[in-house]
């Protein structure tokens, strides 16, 4: 259903995302008074979807905000309003077609109806998916949408200056990365300097699923976290609504503690023999490669021969649902909180294929650019808890699948082998289970075969599935 006003000077908060009903309001980007132009970004909202940036579909002089930093506002209610629309055809020089309704304004986050749309534009986590149907671009200025803009800003880039090669004369991500390698456009302007920020928490920690695939920072930088609620205390004690994104992890670990019966177990697994063929495959491909690739192969063949792990349970219908192929999630620590990416038909990829995908969910997931396709509908999922630290793990299920693998961090170990001491690299596994749908004997047999795959690693190089 749109929500739509019939005053074009009346914005009004449009659905953020399919089914998402309301929106936490994270920072305002403007005051009443400024002058703002189309496509500006005028607030950041948190969903339990994602983090949008939610734009102005018009040029104009905001009137009044409605909402408070922290405060839940719902969609379909006002979030600002505009001056007058006679201004805004002044400043644009009179005689231009009048602004659009705010209907138009509300379509900014539908998804794009075509392959070439969705590529730079589709539905997002951090920003804002769709392009905005209705609202054509000025006379010159691009057509864009905010993301784009922002990196044509984080590059240096006039977007103004740049030749749109999407649909209608778009200007994709595509050809603000060209411009920027080819230095053809000038630098954009300065953007207007935004109001003080709030003050922001310590890191509240992360989810029960450990970090995994990337650092905190990377090529872009991530939003600061969104500030605390403070309450009048005596204790210096600092209060946090569990609101969006940490809301709906709370909702989901929740569910799989209170549904699944969770068991674990866990062993080392000696990659030493991995260690020196990652090191000849990264001096022939001229590719970094982590030990990750090596589990999520090894993961793929054990559940070929343990189907029952790569499933899904179905609780209407009360059925275990096996599928054909691994759609691997790659649990992922987030400023944002725990994130799972997936790997679609892992099991048919080879291991720097393996490898390059983990390093494209890494850099989506840390710049906030990932589709939602690309955040559903695994099968089974990892957890690489030793990118930080810790050996062992309790990993909580990532519902409704029925296994979760947690990797730990790779030590050395004195180990026995064929009658001999030797040292070795041993990197720690636990497989957490649903004991509804996996025996126990089951689960520690799958373990023990990957165990096995780790330690001879040459069969790994090619797909699981032919």
């Amino acid at each position: 259903m749109a929500h739509t006003s019939s005053d074009p000077n009346v914005f009004i908060l449009p659905d953020l995302g399919e089914g998402v009903h309301e929106a936490e309001l994270i920072s305002w980007k403007v005051k009443p008074g400024d002058h703002v132009e189309e496509h500006d970004i005028i607030a950041e909202m948190e969903t339990d979807k994602a983090l949008v940036e939610v734009p102005s579909p018009r040029a104009g002089v905001i009137k009044q905000l409605f909402g408070e930093v922290g405060e839940i506002l719902k969609v379909g209610n006002v979030a600002w309003t505009y001056e007058g629309a006679g201004d805004v055809a002044g400043q644009q020089g009179g005689g231009g077609a009048p602004p659009p309704p705010v209907s138009a304004a509300n379509e900014v986050i539908a998804e794009a109806e075509v392959e070439e749309e969705r590529e730079d534009a589709g539905t997002v986590v951090g920003s804002v998916g769709g392009e905005m149907r209705g609202v054509s671009a000025g006379d010159g200025k691009a057509l864009a949408t905010p993301k784009v803009r922002r990196i044509a800003r984080d590059l240096g880039v006039d977007i103004d200056a740049v030749k749109g090669s999407g649909i209608g004369g778009r200007v994709t991500e595509k050809d603000v990365r060209a411009v920027a390698t080819s230095g053809a456009a000038p630098a954009a302007p300065a953007p207007a300097q935004a109001p003080a920020p709030q003050p922001t928490p310590a890191n509240n920690g992360s989810a029960v699923q450990a970090p995994n695939l990337a650092t905190r920072r990377g090529e872009v930088e991530a939003p600061a976290e969104r500030p605390a609620v403070l309450v009048p205390h005596t204790h210096g004690e600092q209060r946090l609504p569990m609101r969006g994104v940490r809301r709906t992890i709370a909702a989901r670990l929740r569910q799989s503690v209170d549904t699944a019966v969770h068991f674990s177990v866990m062993d080392d697994a000696d990659v030493t023999e991995i260690d020196a063929l990652r090191s000849k495959l990264q001096k022939a491909s001229g590719e970094k490669l982590s030990y990750l690739p090596f589990v999520v192969s090894a993961m793929c063949r054990a559940l070929k021969e343990f189907p029952m792990l790569n499933a899904t349970v179905d609780d209407d219908a009360s059925e275990i649902v096996r599928h054909n192929v691994v759609n691997m999630g790659i649990a992922a620590d987030t400023e944002q909180g725990l994130s799972v990416p997936v790997i679609p038909d892992a099991d048919a990829l080879g291991i720097l294929e393996i490898s390059r995908h983990v390093a494209e969910l890494a850099a989506m997931v840390r710049d906030r650019s990932i589709p939602r396709e690309r955040l559903s509908g695994s099968t089974f999922t990892i957890s690489n808890v030793g990118s930080y630290a810790g050996k062992y793990a309790t990993p909580i299920i990532n519902y409704p699948e029925v296994g979760i693998l947690a990797a730990g961090r790779v030590f050395e170990g004195v180990i026995a082998d064929r009658g001999a001491i030797r040292v070795a690299k041993l990197i720690p596994l636990s497989l957490t289970c649903d004991h509804r749908c996996v025996d126990g004997a089951d689960a520690a047999r799958c373990l023990a075969l990957v165990k096995e795959l780790i330690k001879s690693p040459e069969s790994l190089l090619e797909p699981a599935r032919g």
